[in-house]
């Protein structure tokens, strides 16, 4: 479907290097987000569509089995009255909707697999969205501060000769590549902690659901 296929492109998106190709990064990013959140409404729309019709095809399925218990009733009693004839028409609808019964059984696995893959798009949606707007201010605050050093080089060169530019351009790298080394680490151990984070907190929303319905069916059984 359409609206998967761009779910998956920008989940794939690599902020950093849309950044460094965008001519407008401060504008670019903001897009980016504008479109995560948009396609984000529509992937929660699908979800709660593809759900609403896998609860109408269960409904519908078990209409289906509950004529096929009715029907099946009724020809067990035209037997008891040695009424063949309506035993048999009896049969003919038991057979008819256990048919259709079987036939909504796999519509709903069907379903049911529609909405797992809405659900999972729906949640790497979310978490590609949630670094972006984590990342959104970081990014371009590294990009104005670049901008500004590019700038103050260019002056420099402008007024210094080609031994002491090139010792400058050096010195600037070396200053870059030591910041960004910094801030990966910085990032990978802040990406680290709310992962472990995220798992907890999953491992416990688990627990809950779990015993939520272990006492639901307790309830009902």
């Amino acid at each position: 479907m359409a609206l998967l296929e761009r779910v998956s492109t920008l989940v794939r998106a690599n902020l950093n290097d849309l950044i460094d190709k965008a001519e407008e990064p401060e504008k670019m990013i903001k897009q980016v987000i504008l479109d995560m959140q948009n396609q984000l409404l529509q992937v929660k729309t699908q979800v709660a569509i593809a759900i609403a019709d896998q609860h109408l095809l269960e409904k519908k399925q078990k209409e289906n089995a509950d004529k096929v218990a009715e029907w099946m009733r009724k020809a067990e009693l035209a037997v008891d009255k040695k009424e063949d004839d309506l035993a048999r028409v009896s049969l003919q609808r038991v057979e008819s909707y256990r048919e259709l019964s079987e036939s909504f059984g796999q519509q709903i696995a069907d379903q049911k697999a529609q909405v797992e893959n809405l659900k999972s798009a729906l949640r790497q949606l979310e978490q590609k969205l949630a670094e972006a707007q984590g990342k959104a201010d970081l990014l371009i605050a590294q990009h104005r501060r670049a901008r500004a050093v590019g700038k103050a080089s260019d002056a420099r060169f402008a007024v210094n000769d080609n031994a002491k530019a090139a010792t400058f351009d050096r010195m600037k790298r070396k200053v870059a590549h030591a910041e960004a080394l910094s801030q990966a680490k910085s990032e990978i151990a802040a990406d680290n902690m709310d992962e472990r984070l995220a798992a907890l907190e999953k491992e416990d929303r688990i627990e809950q659901l779990l015993a939520e319905l272990k006492a639901k069916r307790g309830a009902s059984a």
